[in-house]
């Protein structure tokens, strides 16, 4: 299922008909962000603002098997901190770094919010509400960076015809870091493909979402999902 619409009505459709998968407690919403090394998986952005630690490490999880689908061998996970010192965190941070350091993961450590675009690993994890304000955050910087270049490059003509020259590399810096090509975030746990596009997706927006689609679907995401949250569960029980 690909849809624009609200949020909060296609996550409980999809929770009522499709169900959780087994092991799982709760969806979460993961999307790529772009990173100066290519993109980073980050979740949840939104559907979980009070977590345990077992969530954060079933999300761990979902990044994971998300990262390994679109190609990258091993990723490497973190979770989303205050610092990156084994000291630094709330509780909720520091047991579920416990139980992903015992877990057959590829767990990195503690990243801060500079390291989700420096592409310092390849998947971050945290709660919802820490995960939704980061990502509102960055959208309102990136809002503003474009408004103030639009503005310097508008006064007067010496700006002006050094906009001209420019616009080569500006239209790649554009391409580069086009919200567009990064719509489509996943409701990941559930038994099945959902991908959430942004309301006002136009026809590059929504095509993205619908590779996004494509591209779980066809790597059996939610399969996988599945089959390595019942593994770290007996991992857990042993």
């Amino acid at each position: 299922c690909i849809s624009a619409g609200n949020t909060g009505a296609l996550m409980a459709m999809a929770r009522f008909v499709l169900k959780m998968l087994p092991g799982v407690d709760r969806p979460a919403i993961v999307q790529e962000l772009p990173s100066m090394r290519g993109s980073t998986v980050m979740l949840d952005l939104g559907a979980n603002s009070e977590c345990r630690p077992e969530h954060l490490v079933q999300f761990a999880v979902m990044g994971s098997v998300l990262a390994e689908a679109s190609g990258i061998k091993s990723p490497t996970v973190a979770l989303l901190n205050i610092g990156s010192e084994e000291v630094k965190g709330n509780d909720l941070v520091r047991q579920a770094a416990e139980e992903l350091r015992q877990s057959s993961i590829n767990y990195y450590g503690y990243v801060e919010g500079n390291d989700i675009y420096e592409g310092t690993v390849d998947v971050v994890v945290c709660d919802g509400f820490v995960g939704n304000v980061a990502l509102k955050t960055s959208e309102g910087i990136a809002r503003m960076i474009s408004q103030v270049m639009r503005e310097e490059f508008t006064q007067g003509l010496g700006s002006k015809v050094a906009a001209l020259a420019a616009t080569p590399v500006l239209n790649r810096i554009r391409a580069r870091i086009d919200h567009r090509r990064y719509n489509g975030a996943s409701l990941l746990g559930l038994r099945g493909t959902v991908i959430k596009s942004h309301g006002s997706a136009d026809q590059l927006a929504f095509g993205y979402a619908l590779q996004a689609g494509l591209l779980e679907s066809s790597r059996h995401v939610p399969e996988q999902i599945g089959e390595q949250v019942l593994a770290l569960l007996q991992e857990h029980d042993e």
